[in-house]
């Protein structure tokens, strides 16, 4: 079965744009509404295939690690 590429998610494209306008780049990031710019509807189907949110794990309650001798 062959492996399927799949291409870069739509919060993915925006976050490779602005390290690229922040590494100077003389892009500009499109205002809601311009032509091109993403619409409502893109975000809202972004949110539907997200993958959850990692629960991070302070130090305060991670479990300390025991020292075998």
């Amino acid at each position: 079965m062959p492996i399927r590429k799949t291409k870069p998610g739509l919060y993915a494209n925006i976050h490779a744009k602005q390290e690229r306008i922040a590494k100077g780049s003389d892009e500009k990031m499109r205002k809601p509404g311009e032509e091109g710019a993403p619409e409502a509807k893109a975000f809202d189907k972004a949110e539907k295939t997200a993958k959850p949110a990692k629960k991070a794990t302070s130090a305060k309650t991670a479990k300390p690690k025991s020292k075998s001798a």
